[in-house]
């Protein structure tokens, strides 16, 4: 066999890593539709996370989070741990450290760090929250926001454990849930957490219909990721309320 010469060629574009919950169908597809082949090269890994979202499951995501990470391709520009509230039960600087320690990646972050500072530049005070998850799991996520100081007069929830379920939750019954809190409750902006839920596709509508911006936990998590790694996103990040958050951090 006779060797051939060959060159070696660099991809100079962003190298985005996301890990994502063995039973998510949402967040891929949706990273995919904002983060085109010409803006960054996108790879995904998953992690085992069981079939019902609990505080014992989501401890237990912080065993394998290292071997999750590290399955991704190096280097890489920034790591997405895509759980909301695995992030915020485990705490963002924990999941920062184990997946950086596996990866080497210059940033990582997650969804609940990507709202805060989304509700940051879009100068939001007064949030209500819909989730789908159990009282156990949502209510920390409701702490953390306040705990930042952003007030949550209200949170709905679906009361829903089967994390294959959530996937399964209609998008307008999303939209009734965010109806209600603006129709009830005096906030200047909604949060849709959970990257699982179908959200992509009534964001811009939603914000349009409250007069509102509608947050997402993969809207934020794409915009922050974006923008931690110089990725020039749309002029309109989808459900901001026509305001605009390309390069904001």
């Amino acid at each position: 066999m006779t060797a051939f010469p060959y060159d070696l060629q660099d991809d100079s574009l962003p190298r985005l890593g996301l890990i994502v919950l063995q039973v998510d169908e949402t967040i891929e597809q949706d990273f995919r539709k904002l983060f085109t082949p010409e803006m960054a090269q996108l790879y995904v890994s998953r992690i085992p996370s069981g079939l019902e979202l609990t505080p014992g499951s989501i401890a237990s995501m912080e065993d394998a989070l290292p071997t999750a990470a590290g399955l991704l391709p190096a280097p890489l520009d920034v790591v997405g741990y895509a759980c909301t509230s695995g992030a915020t039960l485990i705490g963002p600087q924990r999941v920062q450290e184990l997946v950086m320690g596996a990866t080497g990646a210059r940033a990582v972050t997650d969804p609940m760090t990507a709202a805060l500072a989304q509700c940051q530049a879009l100068g939001l005070r007064r949030i209500g929250i819909v989730s789908p998850y159990i009282a156990p799991v949502a209510a920390p996520i409701r702490a953390a926001f306040e705990a930042a100081g952003i007030t949550v007069p209200a949170t709905l929830s679906f009361g829903e454990e089967v994390e294959s379920r959530v996937a399964r939750i209609a998008p307008a019954s999303i939209v009734a849930a965010a109806q209600a809190l603006a129709r009830d409750q005096e906030i200047d902006g909604i949060f849709l957490s959970c990257t699982n839920l179908r959200t992509f596709d009534i964001l811009d509508t939603l914000a349009v219909q409250l007069g509102l911006p509608v947050l997402s936990s993969n809207q934020c998590l794409s915009w922050y990721m974006a923008a931690l790694t110089g990725v020039t996103p749309p002029a309109r990040w989808p459900g901001s309320d026509g305001r605009a958050l390309a390069g904001e951090g």
